[in-house]
Order: structure tokens, then C-alpha cells, then sequence
């Protein structure tokens, strides 16, 4: 098991400390700010990854502000494209959060650029708008 040695830099504070070690090559300037841990042979290694981290938050860059929940897969980013086979893939992600069971059905009605989903099981309704507009336009409008 390893300890870190002292509590490292952060913000301004290791800004600073950068600035004034700039002679010093990188993996001392970590060290010196505190970007190490010695392990019980008392070998000292130097931790990059936290540095350069810690370095991008303190000039306002932070790597992955909101990270998802288990540390898996990515971020949803409602939106979705159509596949070359023609499908389009709502995705787990989409599904899980509105509480959807495998087998729960839906009528699809289409509109003038938009698709409305609507949950068939009586006691779950809901209404799944995918938009490419923000207007609420009727399905009358179709041509």
C-alpha cells in the first residue's frame, strides 16, 4: 500500500507553484507540488495523471465535469441518427429513465417532421416526443 506524503496543490495556489518551478522538469514539478506517493519500500512515484488534471481544472478546463453515475458509457445526448438499414435506436439509457419494461408497446404517430410514441399499456402513459422542431405542429399538416 502506498501514502501520499503531503496533501497536493490545487487552483491558484499550484499555478503558482508551476510558474516557479518551470525549470524543473515535469515529474519533479509534480512532485513538488505533491503529486507522488511513496510506497512501503520507500519508492517514490510520481502521479501525471492527477497533475495534469489538477493543472487543466485550475486554469478552468475541468476533464469530465459530470461523470456518469457507474463510471461506464457515455453521456445521452438526446439525439439519435438514422442507421444506413433505416432504423433508429432510442437506446438503454433513454429507456431506463422513463422506467420502460421489455415488452411495453407503442403506437407510433407521425408527424411534419417529428414522431410521437405513445405507451399502449393503460396504466403507464406516457408521451416520447423526438422533435427536429421545438413547434408543436398537428399531424394534419403532413403532405
Amino acid at each position: 500500500m502506498s501514502e501520499t506524503a503531503t496533501a497536493p496543490l490545487t487552483g491558484k495556489a499550484l499555478l503558482a507553484k508551476v510558474k516557479e518551478l518551470s525549470s524543473l522538469p515535469r515529474r519533479e514539478r509534480a512532485k513538488q507540488c505533491g503529486y507522488y506517493t511513496t510506497t512501503k519500500g520507500g519508492q517514490v512515484r510520481v502521479n501525471l495523471t492527477d497533475f495534469y488534471d489538477a493543472l487543466l481544472s485550475a486554469r478552468g478546463i475541468p476533464l469530465s465535469p459530470e461523470a456518469p453515475k457507474d463510471g461506464r458509457g457515455r453521456e445521452p445526448t438526446y439525439r439519435v441518427s438514422v442507421h444506413q438499414n433505416g432504423q433508429i435506436v432510442i437506446g438503454a439509457t433513454y429507456t431506463k429513465a422513463m422506467g420502460l419494461e421489455p415488452g411495453d408497446e407503442f403506437e407510433i404517430k407521425l408527424g411534419y417532421k417529428h414522431i410521437h410514441l405513445i405507451q399502449v399499456d393503460s396504466d403507464k402513459k406516457s408521451d416520447l416526443d423526438i422533435d427536429s422542431d421545438s413547434d408543436d405542429e398537428d399531424m394534419d399538416d403532413d403532405e
